[in-house]
């Protein structure tokens, strides 16, 4: 089951990578980064109700309203880590220019907020495949979905920064590896307190349920054009039929 986590966690991050480079290598990354955000929203929502919260409840350890009053304090808390890591980044690109201490401070900034989303990552893969190894394959592909654009706009934010591309990319890699340690580590104490994963699924399914609606879908929502709009709903609606399908496949086969 280790080998299994780590195997996975690590294909995230390399999958997350080679978006970047693929991405950049788009004429119309703008267009393409938005079928990708719009494609990742739908399979966060989708896996966090039909995979994640059922799971959740169905193990008995804990009464409903418990599981999703966890849900609720999961989207809390990444709220209050979103405002914490990142005001002073957005700050000072609506200034319009970057001072050299400011670049250094979106830079921290960014690494950091980035290194403690990978880690939760890892918690979060490892939490899915230690309650049911089906529910950790259908997280690891919505962790994909997710980090694709994820990684992109952050390599974007450390060139705007000032970094080259090859400090940005390196800088990447290893803030990515940073989830191999979160799996590594729940996945040696979270299996000694097992009654515990149920909770820590529906803080997982509260972490996708805040990505998917306070920053994929408002990243969406700045699309005017009418017809982008709707491309961009039919990828979201993709999204969630895609994790739908690959859950009806899994159960099927158990």
């Amino acid at each position: 089951m280790l080998v299994r986590i780590v195997l996975s966690t690590l294909l995230v991050s390399i999958i997350s990578l080679l978006g970047i480079f693929i991405v950049y290598g788009v004429k119309r990354r703008k267009g393409f980064l938005r079928a990708l955000i719009s494609l990742a929203a739908g399979a966060l929502l989708s896996v966090s109700f039909l995979d994640l919260l059922p799971e959740a409840l169905e193990q008995g350890y804990f009464e409903s309203r418990t599981i999703l009053f966890m849900t609720l304090v999961s989207i809390l808390a990444f709220f209050l880590l979103e405002r914490t890591f990142h005001w002073h980044h957005c700050r000072c690109e609506e200034a319009g220019e970057v001072h050299r201490d400011d670049r250094k401070n979106i830079i921290y900034v960014n690494l950091i907020g980035d290194a403690i989303h990978n880690f939760l990552d890892g918690v979060l893969i490892a939490s899915a495949f230690l309650l049911d190894t089906n529910v950790g394959w259908a997280v690891v592909l919505a962790v994909i979905l997710h980090e694709i654009p994820q990684e992109i706009n952050d390599f974007g934010v450390l060139l705007y920064a000032g970094l080259s591309r090859a400090r940005a990319i390196a800088y990447n890699l290893l803030i990515a590896l940073i989830a191999v340690g979160g799996a590594i580590g729940f996945y040696y104490y979270g299996s000694l307190v097992a009654k515990a994963i149920p909770l820590a699924t529906a803080f997982a399914a509260g972490n996708f349920i805040y990505l998917a609606t306070a920053d994929l879908i408002p990243e969406l929502h700045r699309e005017s054009n009418s017809r982008m709009v709707i491309y961009h709903t039919l990828w979201l609606v993709a999204g969630a039929a895609l994790m739908f399908i690959i859950g009806q496949l899994f159960s099927h086969e158990v």
